[in-house]
C-alpha cells in the first residue's frame, strides 16, 4: 500500500512534469520554474519506492542518496516558483543562494561515512530488518531540515499575503498552490514527531493529493497561461506614480514610484486622508481637485528638491456595479514636454534676436483682438514702425552693430508700452504695434513718445554713440463693416509712407497723410 501511494504521487508528477515541458511553448515563463519543481517531486517519490523494496543496507544507502536529490532540491525550487507565480522578482543570484544548502546535503548524505554530519548512525533496524533504517541525526540533518520547513512555509506564506488583492477568479489556483505547500509541511511534522508509521517516510504518499490539485489549476484555471494581478510587477513597475484612495479619499495603495513625488510616502501614510499627506510633505495645499467623474485630467507644478517640475494627474473613478468605490490618480511628469513645448512656442512665435512676436504671432494675436474689438465696436488702432535709414547703419558698421540697433529700439519701446499692447517685429527693421481702446489721436500721441525716447537715448557703440529715429504710421479701424484686419495693416503703412515722404524722425496718422 505504501508503494503503490508514493508511486502515484511519483507517476503523477512524471505526467505533469512532461505534461507542461511538451506544453512549454504555450505558457508564460512561470512553467519553467514548475518543470523542474515537478522534476525533483518525481525523483523523490521513485527513490523512495525503490528505498521500500531495498532489501541491504548498500542499496538503501543508494536510493537514499538519489531520493535526497529530489527532497532537497523540491522544497526551495517551489519557493522560486510561487516567487514568479506571484511576480516577485527571481535574480539568478537569489536562485544560487536558495539552492546552495540543498546541493551541500546531497553531498553531506553522499559521503556520510566519512564525517557522520548528517546522520550520526544509519544502519537497518534490528528488530525489523530491511527496508526499515535505525538513524540517529546530525546537525547538518537539522540544518537541512530548518531549511525545507522554512522554504515551504515562507511560499505558503506569501501566496496566503496575496489572498486580498487577489481577483476571487483566480483564488481557487491560489488555494491548490497553498495545498501544494501545506500538506507535504504538516505530513513532515507529524513524521518527525512520531504520528506516522515507523521507519516510513509518509510525505512522498500524500504528495499525489497536491499533483491532483495542479493538473486541476492547469486544466480548468489555467494556471500558466493566465495569472493573478501580479501587483509587485504590473503596479510598481509603472513609472508614472499611482495612488489608489478610498470613496472618502484616504490613502489605500501606492506603488514606488509615487516617492518621486511623496518622498516620506511609506506604509505609515495608510488609511490617511490624502489631502492632508499631500500638505505634510509638499507645504502646499492640494493643486487639484479629487472629482468623482470617470476622467478628469488636471496639470500643476510642483518644487521638489529646489527644482520646479510639471504634472498632470488623471483622475478615475473606481466603480463596482455603478458604485464609487474610490479614485485611482496617476501622476505623469511632463515637465520635458512642457519644455520642449514652450521652446518650440519660442521658435514659432517669437523672434530669435529680439524676443518679441513675430509677424506670424502678431497677425494670429492681433485677429483674435480686432474681431474682440469687432463685437464691441471698440477703437481700435495700428502703429507701424520703421527705423530710420537702417541700410545705411549696415552698411556703415556692419549687420552686428545693425542687430544692436534693433535690440536697442525694441528695449525703448518696450518701456513706454502695456502688457495688452501687442508688439511684434514686423519685417526686417519694421516693427508693429496693436492697440485696443486706443484712437488714432491716442495711437499718435503714444508714437510721438516712442520717437522723442530713441532722440534722447543714443546707442553706445564701439564706433561711439549712435543716434537712432523712427518713422512710424498710425491708422485706426473707421468702418467695422467694411475694413479687415488686413486693409488696415495697409492704410498704416501707407501712413508710414507719407512719414518717409514728409523727412522721417516723424509721426503721421492715417487720416493726416
Amino acid at each position: 500500500m505504501y508503494i503503490t501511494l508514493v508511486c502515484t504521487s511519483g507517476i503523477l508528477n512524471l505526467f505533469l512534469c512532461l505534461y507542461t515541458f511538451k506544453n512549454r511553448y504555450k505558457y508564460t515563463n512561470i512553467s519553467n520554474y514548475f518543470i523542474f519543481y515537478t522534476a525533483t517531486i518525481g525523483i523523490y517519490c521513485f527513490a523512495s519506492a525503490l528505498c521500500l523494496i531495498s532489501t541491504t543496507l548498500e542499496q538503501i544507502t543508494f536510493w537514499n542518496i538519489i531520493l535526497y536529490i529530489g527532497m532537497t532540491l523540491s522544497p526551495p525550487l517551489g519557493l522560486l516558483f510561487i516567487m514568479v507565480y506571484l511576480g516577485i522578482k527571481v535574480t539568478l543570484k537569489r536562485a544560487i543562494l536558495l539552492l546552495v544548502i540543498p546541493f551541500t546535503t546531497v553531498i553531506m548524505v553522499a559521503t556520510n561515512n566519512w564525517h557522520l554530519l548528517h546522520y550520526r548512525v544509519f544502519e537497518l533496524d534490528p528488530n525489523l530488518g530491511a527496508p526499515y533504517v535505525y538513524q540517529e541525526i546530525g546537525i547538518w540533518y537539522m540544518v537541512h531540515g530548518m531549511f525545507t520547513f522554512a522554504c515551504m512555509l515562507v511560499a505558503f506564506i506569501l501566496l496566503i499575503s496575496r489572498w486580498k488583492e487577489t481577483a476571487k477568479g483566480y483564488r481557487p489556483q491560489l488555494i491548490a498552490l497553498m495545498f501544494g505547500q501545506l500538506l507535504p509541511m504538516i505530513t513532515a511534522f507529524l513524521y518527525l514527531i512520531g504520528f506516522t508509521p515507523v521507519g516510513i517516510d509518509p510525505v512522498p504518499m500524500i504528495l499525489w493529493i497536491s499533483s491532483v490539485l495542479y493538473l486541476w489549476s492547469i486544466s480548468t484555471s489555467r494556471l500558466f497561461t493566465i495569472m493573478p494581478i501580479a501587483k509587485d510587477t504590473i503596479f510598481n513597475s509603472i513609472n508614472d506614480c499611482a495612488l489608489v484612495l478610498d470613496k472618502s479619499h484616504r490613502l489605500i495603495e501606492y506603488n514606488q514610484a509615487c516617492r518621486a513625488i511623496l518622498p516620506l510616502t511609506d506604509k505609515s501614510m495608510l488609511g490617511k486622508n490624502f489631502a492632508e499627506i499631500w500638505t505634510e510633505q509638499t507645504g502646499e495645499a492640494l493643486p487639484f481637485q479629487l472629482g468623482a467623474d470617470i476622467v478628469d485630467i488636471q496639470e500643476f507644478k510642483l518644487t521638489t528638491n529646489d527644482s520646479e517640475r510639471m504634472y498632470h494627474v488623471r483622475i478615475t473613478s473606481l466603480e463596482q456595479e455603478k458604485n464609487s468605490k474610490g479614485l485611482l490618480l496617476v501622476f505623469t511628469d511632463i515637465t520635458e514636454i512642457k519644455t520642449l513645448q514652450e521652446k518650440l512656442e519660442q521658435q514659432a512665435y517669437y523672434d530669435e534676436l529680439t524676443q518679441i512676436y513675430n509677424r506670424r504671432a502678431f497677425l494670429q494675436k492681433c485677429e483674435q483682438d480686432f474681431m474682440a474689438a469687432k463685437e464691441t465696436s471698440s477703437p481700435f488702432t495700428i502703429l507701424l514702425i520703421d527705423i530710420d535709414h537702417f541700410k545705411r547703419v549696415n552698411d556703415t558698421y556692419g549687420h552686428h552693430i545693425g542687430d544692436q540697433v534693433i535690440v536697442h529700439v525694441v528695449k525703448l519701446c518696450q518701456s513706454q508700452l502695456q502688457e495688452e499692447h501687442v508688439f511684434a517685429r514686423y519685417g526686417g527693421e519694421e516693427f508693429v504695434i496693436a492697440l485696443k481702446e486706443y484712437n488714432e489721436a491716442e495711437g499718435e500721441a503714444l508714437g510721438k513718445r516712442l520717437c522723442e525716447t530713441l532722440e534722447m537715448e543714443q546707442l553706445m557703440t564701439p564706433e561711439g554713440k549712435l543716434s537712432v529715429t523712427l518713422s512710424i504710421g498710425v491708422a485706426e479701424v473707421k468702418d467695422w463693416t467694411e475694413e479687415t484686419l488686413h486693409q488696415l495693416l495697409h492704410k498704416a503703412d501707407k501712413a508710414l509712407y507719407a512719414a518717409k515722404e514728409k523727412g522721417r524722425n516723424r509721426v503721421k496718422t492715417f487720416g493726416a497723410s
